[in-house]
Parts: C-alpha cells; sequence; structure tokens
C-alpha cells in the first residue's frame, strides 16, 4: 500500500472503467497505478478548474482510453498489469505522439531511467517525492506539452539492465543527468562532461556510449593530463616506423582505434595547445594523419571529452582555444558534487560496501544510522572517488559488522580548499547568534582569532588585517 505522509488514504473505488467527465474543453489528466489509495489521493492533489482527472488501475484500461479521447498528460507507474509502465509508455506515443507521459516508481533503476528517457517520456519520478513534486512538474509539463516536439524513434537493443553502468542516485539532481544521457545517447554530436575530481565523468562517458547506437563498437578512452607532451600526439593520431627515436614499427593512434565507436578524452583542460590545434582538425572534418606520414586518414568517431577546469577561464587565460572549446562544447552535462546530493550518499555508501565486503570474501559490514548521518554532514571535496575510499579504509579496519561514526575514517580537506572553506563558513554561520548583524559578529569573531594568534599585540594584528588599529578596536567590541 502506497502511503503519503500528511495526505489521508483514499477511498478504493473501483477504476477499472473510467467515465469521461462533461467538461471537453478541460485538458485531460490520466492516471493509472494499481494502487488505489494512491489514485485516490492525486485525483484529489491534481484537482484543478481548468484539468480533468481520469483513472485506471491496469495498463489495457489505460491504452483504451488514450485511443479513444484526447489525452493531454498520462501518470502511470512502472510496474502495471497486463504490460508494464515502459510498454505502456511506447503504446501511447504511438497511439497519440503529442501525449506527455510521466512514469513513477518506488526506486527508479538508472537503467529504467535512461531508457524511459530515450523512448520518449517527459519524467520518470520517485513515488516517495510525488506529495511535493507531482503537482508541480504537471502544471510545468501541461505549460510545454505544445512546445514538445515528436517522441523519437526508440533505439533497438538496449542494455535491458543496469549491470553495464554504474550510476547511482536517486537524487533530483543526478537523475537529471540519466535523462541528459538518454536525450543526447543517440546522436553523434561532441559531448563536454564537467564536474569536480571523482564525480563520476568517466561513468556518464561510458552510458553514453553504452546506450548508442555505438555500443557495439569500443570505447577508447585518454587521459590527456597523465601523457607527457611529446608522446601524446602519437597517442591520439598514431605514427609510423622510424618517425622518431623509439618508433620501431607503425603504430595506430586512438582515433583510428575508435573509428566507429566513441573516443573518451578524459581531462581535456590538460591538453597542450599544439595538440589541440590537431584535435580541432579531426573534429572539423574527421581526418588527421599519423606522425611521419604524409598520408590522410579520416575517422568516424564520437567524441566525448571531460574535465574538472573552467574552460571558459582557461580560455580567458589562453591556456585552451576558444575555437576548440565549442566544437567540444555542443553538448554539456554538469556532474553535481556529491555535497549536493546528499540523499545519494547511503545508496553509494551500501553499494561500496556490497562490493569490497564481496571482493575481500568478508562478512556483510552495515552501516549504523548515526554512520550514516556522519557520512551525509561530510563536505566530500574528493566526491564519490573519496566516498569509496572512505568505505573501503572502513571495511579494513572495521572491528565489528556495524560501522559507527567512530568507524569511518574522515579525511580533512586541505585547509586552502574551497570545500574547507565552504565548510568552514557553515560552521561559522551556524554558530551566530540569531537576530544580531550577522556580518558585524564573523568580523568581530575574526578580529579576535587574529589578535589571539598575535599574542595580543594589537599593532601586528591590525597588520595582519590590513586595517587601521582604530577599526580593529571597534570590531573587537562588536565581539564583546
Amino acid at each position: 500500500m502506497f502511503f503519503y505522509r500528511g495526505f489521508p488514504a483514499g477511498s478504493c473505488l473501483s477504476v477499472a472503467a473510467p467515465v469521461m467527465p462533461e467538461d471537453s474543453a478541460a485538458d485531460t489528466l490520466l492516471l493509472v497505478d494499481p494502487d488505489l489509495d494512491f489514485l485516490d489521493w492525486a485525483s484529489k492533489h491534481l484537482a484543478a478548474a481548468n484539468l480533468r482527472v481520469l483513472r485506471c488501475d491496469n495498463a489495457a484500461n489505460a491504452l483504451k482510453v488514450v485511443e479513444k479521447h484526447p489525452v493531454a498528460l498520462v501518470v502511470a507507474a512502472l510496474e502495471l498489469e497486463p504490460f508494464d509502465g515502459m510498454e505502456l509508455l511506447a503504446r501511447v506515443l504511438q497511439q497519440s505522439p503529442q501525449t506527455l507521459v510521466i512514469l513513477t516508481a518506488g526506486f527508479p533503476t538508472t537503467g529504467q531511467i535512461i531508457e524511459a528517457t530515450q523512448h520518449g517520456a517527459h519524467d520518470v519520478l520517485r513515488k516517495e517525492a510525488l506529495a511535493f513534486e507531482l503537482r508541480p512538474i504537471v502544471e510545468s509539463a501541461l505549460q510545454t506539452r505544445d512546445e514538445r516536439r515528436n517522441a523519437d524513434q526508440p533505439v533497438s537493443e538496449l542494455p535491458k539492465h543496469d549491470g553495464r553502468v554504474k550510476m547511482i542516485g536517486v537524487s533530483r539532481a543526478i537523475q537529471e543527468v540519466f535523462k541528459r544521457v538518454g536525450r543526447v545517447a543517440r546522436n553523434d554530436a561532441p559531448v563536454l562532461i564537467v564536474g569536480e575530481s571523482g564525480t563520476g565523468k568517466e561513468l556518464v562517458a561510458k552510458a553514453l556510449h553504452e546506450y548508442s547506437p555505438r555500443r557495439q563498437k569500443e570505447m577508447i578512452t585518454i587521459n590527456c593530463g597523465a601523457i607527457p607532451e611529446n608522446l601524446l600526439e602519437s597517442e591520439l593520431f598514431g605514427h609510423e616506423k622510424g618517425s622518431f627515436t623509439g618508433a620501431i614499427a607503425r603504430r595506430a593512434g586512438r582515433f583510428e582505434q575508435a573509428d566507429g565507436g566513441t573516443l573518451f578524452l578524459d581531462e581535456i583542460g590538460d591538453m597542450p595547445l599544439t595538440i589541440q590545434v590537431k584535435l580541432l582538425r579531426v573534429l572539423q572534418d574527421g581526418s588527421f594523419s599519423r606522425v611521419g606520414a604524409n598520408e590522410t586518414l579520416s575517422t568516424d568517431a564520437r567524441i566525448i571529452a571531460a574535465t574538472h577546469k573552467n574552460l571558459t577561464d582557461e580560455v580567458a587565460a589562453g591556456r585552451f582555444r576558444e575555437d576548440l572549446y565549442y566544437r567540444l562544447n555542443v553538448v554539456e552535462i554538469r556532474i553535481p558534487p556529491l555535497r549536493e546530493r546528499p540523499e545519494d550518499i547511503p545508496l553509494l555508501a551500501e553499494f561500496f560496501l556490497q562490493r569490497i565486503t564481496k571482493k575481500n570474501g568478508m562478512a556483510r559490514i552495515r552501516l549504523s544510522a548515526e554512520a550514516i548521518n556522519t557520512l551525509q554532514t561530510h563536505h566530500w571535496p574528493g566526491n564519490v572517488r573519496e566516498l569509496e575510499n572512505t568505505i573501503a579504509r572502513a571495511c579494513a579496519l572495521a572491528s565489528s559488522n556495524i560501522l559507527l561514526p567512530g568507524d569511518i575514517p574522515l579525511a580533512s580537506a586541505p585547509g586552502n580548499s574551497p570545500a574547507f572553506l565552504a565548510t568552514a563558513i557553515d560552521q561559522l554561520i551556524n554558530a551566530a547568534p540569531t537576530g544580531g548583524d550577522l556580518l558585524a559578529w564573523v568580523a568581530g569573531e575574526v578580529a579576535g582569532r587574529v589578535l589571539e594568534r598575535a599574542d595580543g599585540d594589537l599593532k601586528e594584528a591590525s597588520i595582519a588585517l590590513n586595517v587601521p588599529a582604530a577599526e580593529l578596536r571597534k570590531l573587537l567590541s562588536r565581539k564583546a
């Protein structure tokens, strides 16, 4: 039974044969869910003067409604009888391409989100969040339904499970990434993946490849920052025998190897300018030459690039070509840092726990609620990679099968890192008294701390703060 906190359960009336309301001018929304209490709640929750709501408890009856009446929006569960929500989505869009479809599930998997998006779903929602998200998302969908393009034809033989791509998350932020992957994976437009180190940019690149028509070919990965400049050109484009010292045989480069597949250029922001010029040529016309060769070759490789740097700043500083930036950044996918999606931390931690204990033949280890809270309140400057390493250390040092907060070996961020400063500022704000002048209080606290570090020497403290001694006295008086 589906339950919403704060909302009373509705009566379980049969809704197998819905009846059309008389107001034919209103937009029609069709709810499809086997849970009658949910149908009752959602019907009342979405009631509006310009919206008529129909209800079905199975997919077959829902399809009959769409065949007989114009339906603007369908909100359907993924788990339905006699066929599931994914099949209902395909049949609805085949029957009525202009109809928007939103799918719901308790915990939609990464594969379900990507496949549903690729097959034309407007959105995929967690049922737990519907009490807060359903109405605004329905209203937004109805506002934009006239601008929606006809659904694309689904790609055949897509992966039917999540095993090939380990992307995990239930937060709205990371699910938006999944949906963006679903929208752009099928075409060959270059994609630039941006995000802090450790956020999982390579996993997103793998998902783009695995859910693309190129998935039968290989995805070739090269880290542009890990290869010396004098070798990077050869790695990318290959070389002829004798073209340089050590070139004892002809060698195919990454662009040749990735022909028909995908080439993932990781840390593209670290690529030297001399190589950027040659990369630009490949992006423009698909042609290149091996080092030491006059022959021009061509490649049909889909380019995906990733960086933790701000490339617009790199362009402004003259370290990255502006024309190359615009060639690469046709579609941008931003991976949110872990601190922006704390609701994903328990799932990720459990995933790493299971993988580590299974790999090492260990007994099952679980996290206490307090330990989970500790993980969720950490700033995670190293993002998902840091979380994985933290769980691995906790497992290695575990003295029990239950991890407590003291068993979580959290690393401290460097004192000059943005993550450290953000955490410090948050702590300072949380410690401030309510109802006063926050900026004056913070200034007074900083002044007092600097004076302490100067061993009470007012002149030394005023020099350190770069303020006159009289101004420092005022700051200290505010602290008092």
